[in-house]
């Protein structure tokens, strides 16, 4: 199966959900009201937070299935049938946790229409359900990944995300928006992916094959899986504490400016990490050159392929966001905002010696490296803020960015070899950053600038492509004058 079509089967599995979520975000909030979205929304982020009682199975599975791509199927069918009832075990503890802590939260923490608390309370026994509804989901997508049966993993996602989405709506039209009604809706659409995906295990892994727990094999899941529990844990304080110190420190309005161009940017890790889930089964098995040509030629096609599109990005951010939400703030978030994106652009790196040490067996690596990180990471942090305000924080935020990059790669390598790629690369990205910040976009100089060096960017990318991308690329471009003409006559 190509790499390629398979990155394109992960961006489109991606990409639908959010435009998805662009169009019926302002319908929920017109059928349910602001306080009952408030509250989903809460839901939905305990609900991720205790999908940490995944404990990395997923992540596990996928890993375990890919290492036996060429193996006795009933190894296959031995990983999948230990890994479901550990998981199933986990779910189901993660589940009473979240209904003690639920209960708790909503009935004394969470500020809410009193109206509403009994909506909540009664909702609570369905939001437990729902834990390990999600864990389960993990592995049996985990499981088909590790077959690289991708197509079938991203339609049943968009399928899932978009009935997650469709059936309370529908609910709140036919019934009205009570809370445990919108969630059992969800529910019900979660369960219907989970039937397709254990129809598709069932067809790839586990048809005609013995139903066995294998307790050695569940010590190996939750030993590799418990490396990347502790990774989801630790990771996301990298990328959230910022705003919690800024918060604290400058206060709600300065989150705001800062949170702003930072969700945007975050959109950037959507194609790297669809090219890294491609690569990922391919890992276990293939020979250290063979890994070392596939981390290579990865990070060749993302200095290709996104290199560009952030300078545009860059730019595009004052005007964007001058329009999006006016000149009050707009300036200072768009300044801040292109360090974010130029840290996002290194961040991308980073994902292939992040994929290639957990695609090795050797999540404890990755763990390492974020632990490291903390202490510094806030004393800058501290810093950045007390000298320079919300530029320092992002300032800070793009250093540590290729920090993690630098320190990823030489824990998977022991060596930098495409730092200097990268660095020369990063060149016309700073300018572009400086330049955008310092000239206005009403000043013919902002443009001739941006022209500039979006055409040495564009001929850095065409250097450093691999030569398959640009076949690639010319094809495209062929077949697509070949229509234009076709047209024309």
């Amino acid at each position: 199966m190509s790499v390629s079509r398979n990155v394109t089967y992960n961006l489109i599995g991606s990409v639908l959900p959010v435009l998805l979520a662009l169009v019926t975000v302002p319908i929920y909030l017109n059928l349910v009201g602001s306080d009952r979205y408030g509250v989903l929304a809460i839901a939905w982020l305990l609900l991720g937070y205790f999908g940490l009682f995944d404990l990395g199975l997923g992540r596990a599975t996928t890993y375990s299935v890919a290492a036996l791509k060429d193996a006795d199927p009933q190894d296959r069918a031995d990983v999948f049938w230990t890994a479901i009832t550990t998981n199933v075990a986990m779910g189901v503890i993660g589940g009473l946790v979240l209904w003690a802590a639920a209960d708790f939260f909503f009935d004394q923490v969470f500020k809410v229409d009193p109206a509403l608390r009994p909506e909540i309370l009664e909702s609570v026994p369905l939001l437990a359900l729902a834990v390990p509804i999600a864990t389960l989901t993990g592995v049996l997508s985990g499981a088909l990944t590790g077959r690289e049966r991708f197509l079938e993993v991203n339609t049943v996602s968009v399928l899932s995300t978009s009935l997650f989405q469709i059936f309370p709506i529908v609910v709140a039209l036919l019934w009205g928006p009570n809370l445990s009604q919108l969630l059992g809706a969800a529910i019900a659409a979660r369960l219907i992916a989970i039937s397709v995906l254990w129809w598709r295990c069932h067809v790839s892994i586990t048809a005609g094959q013995k139903h066995r727990f294998v307790r050695s094999q569940a010590r190996e899941l939750l030993g590799y899986g418990g490396w990347v529990t502790v990774t989801g844990l630790f990771g996301p304080i990298l990328v959230i504490l910022d705003r919690f110190a800024i918060g604290a420190v400058l206060g709600a309005t300065a989150v705001t400016i800062y949170t702003l161009p930072f969700q945007l940017a975050q959109r950037i890790t959507i194609f790297p990490q669809a090219l890294v889930t491609a690569i990922f089964p391919r890992l276990p098995t293939a020979s250290a050159e063979e890994r070392i040509e596939l981390g290579e030629k990865a990070v060749r096609v993302l200095l290709a392929t996104i290199s560009l599109p952030i300078l545009g990005m860059i730019y595009v951010l004052h005007p964007f966001l001058d329009l999006w939400v006016g000149t009050k703030i707009g300036p200072q978030a768009a300044d801040v905002g292109t360090l974010i994106v130029l840290g996002y652009w290194a961040n991308a790196f980073a994902t292939v010696p992040y994929s290639w040490m957990q695609g090795t067996g050797r999540p404890d690596l990755v763990t390492k490296v974020l632990l490291i990180q903390i202490p510094p990471y806030l004393a800058l942090l501290y810093f950045g803020m007390k000298e320079f305000g919300l530029m320092g924080c992002a300032a800070v935020f793009a250093i540590r960015c290729s920090v993690d990059f630098l320190m990823m790669w030489w824990a998977a390598r022991r060596r930098l070899h495409p730092v200097p790629l990268i660095a020369t690369m990063a060149a016309p990205l700073l300018a572009g950053v400086i330049l955008s910040d310092v000239l206005s976009y009403w000043d013919p100089l902002w443009w001739l600038s941006g022209l500039v060096l979006a055409g040495i960017v564009g001929l850095m990318c065409w250097r450093i492509a691999p030569q398959e991308l640009i076949d690639r690329a010319r094809a495209l471009l062929q077949a697509s004058f070949g229509r234009l003409a076709r047209r024309a006559n």
